[in-house]
């Protein structure tokens, strides 16, 4: 089962069964879900794999899962967010029968500071992430191992990025002494931390016969020890990817045709001015232009009292697509046109009563 999909079918399952008392974590979870599937996207905004919900769903139907370096990256992402939100909520004072991490209170950290605060309680985040999480990989296989591998590996990035937060003490903030805590850092810097994972994930040559979906007759214990030298903060995987330039209803994949890439532009990173490459050339199609326009409002002025008048403006939006190189440009033609014009029409009075 895909864990982004936890929020929809796997955990309200888990939930029936489970004990009584997770039912106060549901919210937790189901937001930590959420958001890593935001990250997911985000991450992947300018890839040709574009983390795309369909292809998540399909892993949930009765169609051929996938083992794949974009998949290990889905695994660890999910698994990082519910630990991330159940943390937080449990710092936060949310959940019952949790609080923040005092453990270390009062103990020297270094040479002039001790620990003190809130540190937020990582290992009760760890603790009910696996029980909801890893939980739901039931197979015996090799693809059930990679994923419990990945979903480690998921909740290793949470507590790689954490960060030491200080406090002075002493006359005139001094800093005689440091009062210091952990602190879970952005999820986005977690995002940003397993992407570089995925990036550097390792494939793992095996017998095709244990990748088989559904439950083998080696144990998972056998099969982990095929890779126990791998560090637990790495992704792995095993199976190459499939062609994302091109769409695979099978596998839930769109292609990258009628993708949006960035051409031109300010602040861009390497990535985003390359997208057009990338998803486009590099996929055997060409970069079209379409023109759309949009009515706003615009002008407004404040009379008092108390009357709000607007115009109407229409600006011109243009963004580029992947298009294949066959196609005409008949239905959207390309104009030469400086600037974006904006024409304002009648105005539009907003009144308060």
């Amino acid at each position: 089962t895909c864990p982004l999909l936890l929020v929809y079918s796997s955990v309200n399952n888990f939930l029936v069964t489970g004990p009584k008392a997770s039912l106060s974590y549901t919210k937790s979870v189901h937001a930590g879900a959420q958001g890593g599937i935001k990250e997911c996207k985000y991450q992947f905004a300018w890839d040709r794999w574009n983390c795309p919900e369909t292809m998540l769903w399909a892993s949930t139907q009765k169609k051929p899962q996938t083992a794949t370096r974009e998949m290990s990256f889905v695994h660890a992402i999910s698994t990082a967010g519910v630990m991330y939100t159940l943390t937080r909520n449990c710092s936060l004072g949310d959940l019952d029968n949790c609080s923040c991490d005092y453990s270390k209170n009062g103990k020297s950290g270094g040479r002039g500071w001790l620990w003190g605060g809130c540190s937020d309680n990582v290992e009760f985040g760890e603790r009910i992430s696996k029980m909801y999480v890893d939980a739901l990989e039931t197979g015996q296989d090799s693809r059930a191992a990679v994923n419990l591998h990945n979903n480690e590996a998921g909740r290793q990035a949470v507590k790689a990025t954490m960060k030491k937060v200080c406090r002075c003490h002493g006359m005139s903030d001094s800093c005689t002494i440091r009062t210091c805590w952990l602190q879970l850092s952005s999820f986005r810097d977690i995002g940003n931390y397993l992407k570089v994972k995925h990036d550097q994930a390792r494939k793992l040559e095996m017998d095709k016969r244990r990748i088989r979906t559904g439950n083998s007759a080696v144990s998972r214990g056998t099969i982990a020890n095929t890779f126990k030298d791998i560090a637990q903060t790495e992704l792995i995987y095993l199976e190459d990817s499939p062609d994302y330039c091109v769409k695979n209803s099978t596998l839930g994949l769109q292609g990258t045709e009628g993708r949006e890439c960035l051409q031109g532009g300010k602040n861009l990173s390497q990535w985003e001015r390359r997208s057009c490459r990338r998803l486009c050339h590099e996929c055997g199609l060409k970069v079209e232009e379409r023109r759309t326009e949009a009515v706003n409002t615009c002008n407004c002025k404040f009379y008092w009292c108390c009357t709000v008048q607007c115009d109407r403006c229409t600006e011109v939006l243009v963004k580029h697509v992947c298009a294949r190189r066959e196609a005409a440009y008949e239905h959207h033609p390309r104009r030469r046109m400086r600037g974006i014009p904006r024409v304002c029409n009648s105005p539009l009075e907003f009144r308060y009563n």
